[in-house]
């Protein structure tokens, strides 16, 4: 018998042939869009950031927008989310929309309908801040942040308030005179020409006790020349440097015996070409021999809040230069004033010197009598 050898190769193509071999692919899953808000929802706390997400593809469109369409929120997609750049407005619906792609290549919308809590005045803090936008002041100014209502949760809300520098300071933090203000500046005076940016994120921001942040905040100022003024309370002269040369010297009269005018570094608050000066608003009764009403003073900036001001006194005639006979505000003459007044701005320097009386915390625009250690310990961050 003969027998008949098969290769195996050829064996095996026999029983298979290749129309027979196929691939095996996995199926491709449809996406799913889901979100952090549900349906219809109501009473949505305002300080909810709305979040979408999408399982098996990816999110290629979303809007947050108010149901009357007027505002639109801002956001950004990290990942396979969509999350809002911003918090919520209280008592306003909502409508939120967001397209994606599955991983087989069909798209899918989800769509979502919801309104927030409400809240009352009492229930919202609002930020006033000072410098004005586009303002442009003295070396010395500080940022200063003053609530309505009290804030509570400090840390987070110092998370969310920031300054920016052109050029940049290295060296600024904020401190916090009490629940209702913070004041933010350097370690040492502005440089002069710095461009400087406050940027509030407090909107709906829970600051404490069912309160909420009620608005953000974006101010843009600018420091001007450095005006950096001298007053010498027992040599009865006033020094100015400008950009760190003396412009002028002034003769002046500060505060007598009995109303010694305050030591220490100063912050010009605000400026009047004229203002009545009237004792009762410092206190000082009507039928007391100390009181005064002055109408129509000239050239005059309050560097406290008790009332001491720089301005034109003429009444006070050769004392200026020899003797102090002022009720505590540092008085000068006319040409002398509107010099000075022209060439000032709010947030200039005045440094109080050689007086027996301390001047007060917080008893105008302190900041700067303060310590870098012990004002960085006012921080909530510290």
């Amino acid at each position: 018998m003969r027998l008949l050898i098969v290769p195996l190769s050829a064996a095996l193509l026999a029983a298979c042939s290749a129309g027979d071999v196929k691939d095996v692919v996995a199926p491709k899953d449809p996406i799913t869009l889901a979100s952090n808000v549900q349906v219809k929802a109501k009473d949505v706390p305002v300080d909810t950031i709305v979040t979408a997400s999408a399982e098996h593809g990816t999110i290629t469109q979303a809007k947050l927008a108010t149901a009357d369409g007027k505002d639109s929120l801002k956001g950004r997609v990290t990942g396979d989310q969509w999350v809002a750049s911003e918090r919520l407005e209280p008592g306003t619906r909502y409508e939120l929309t967001v397209t994606g792609k599955g991983e087989d290549g069909k798209a899918d919308t989800l769509t979502r309908s919801f309104t927030t809590q409400q809240l009352t005045l009492d229930q919202q803090t609002f930020p006033a801040v000072a410098p004005l936008k586009n303002e442009t002041v003295g070396v010395g100014m500080p940022i200063i942040v003053k609530f309505d209502l009290p804030v509570k949760n400090k840390t987070l809300y110092e998370r969310n308030m920031h300054v920016t520098t052109d050029p940049e300071v290295t060296e600024g933090s904020w401190t916090w005179l009490s629940d209702r203000e913070a004041h933010f500046r350097p370690k040492e005076f502005w440089p002069a020409g710095t461009k400087v940016k406050v940027v509030l994120r407090l909107n709906s921001l829970p600051a404490g006790d069912g309160i909420y942040g009620q608005k953000d905040q974006v101010v843009p100022f600018r420091i001007g020349r450095s005006v950096v003024s001298t007053v010498d309370v027992g040599a009865h002269r006033l020094t100015v440097k400008i950009d760190g040369k003396t412009a002028r010297t002034i003769p002046i009269s500060a505060g007598d015996a009995r109303h010694q005018t305050r030591r220490g570094t100063k912050i010009i608050m605000e400026k009047f070409s004229s203002v009545r000066m009237d004792a009762a608003t410092t206190g000082v009764d009507s039928e007391d021999p100390d009181y005064y009403n002055i109408d129509d003073v000239k050239w005059a900036m309050r560097v406290t809040n008790s009332g001491e001001f720089l301005h034109a006194a003429p009444w006070q005639g050769s004392n200026q230069g020899r003797a102090n006979v002022s009720h505590g505000c540092t008085g000068m003459s006319t040409a002398d004033a509107a010099w000075l007044f022209s060439q000032s701005r709010r947030g200039d320097v005045v440094k109080f010197v050689d007086s027996p009386r301390p001047l007060e915390s917080q008893n105008g625009w302190t900041d700067w009598n303060v310590s870098w250690s012990d004002w960085v310990k006012g921080s909530a961050l510290s």
